[in-house]
């Protein structure tokens, strides 16, 4: 039996769960493996819920095991940091 796709409203979005727009189609793929095989840093800046980590997520992935090379590549959120900040 094949799973039910639905609609995400919050969070990463799994294309083989979700119905969405793939997220590697919403950046500029080439520029960022152009600018990962430089060994150059790149920022992804937008606003909030607009799939960010949906994208570094699918990046992680190609990166480590798709057609884009030999990378292991790692995500790590530091989010939950903030709030130890005001404690230094």
């Amino acid at each position: 039996m094949e799973a039910v796709r639905f609609f995400n409203t919050e969070g990463p979005v799994r294309a083989d769960d979700h119905y969405c727009i793939p997220p590697l189609e919403r950046i500029d793929l080439e520029e960022v493996l152009d600018l990962v095989r430089s060994k150059k840093y790149f920022v992804l800046h937008a606003p909030r819920q607009t799939g960010k980590t949906s994208a570094l997520l699918a990046l992680r992935d190609l990166l480590n095991g798709g057609a884009a090379g030999d990378y292991r590549c790692v995500y790590a959120n530091f989010e939950v940091g903030q709030a130890a900040r005001e404690d230094t």
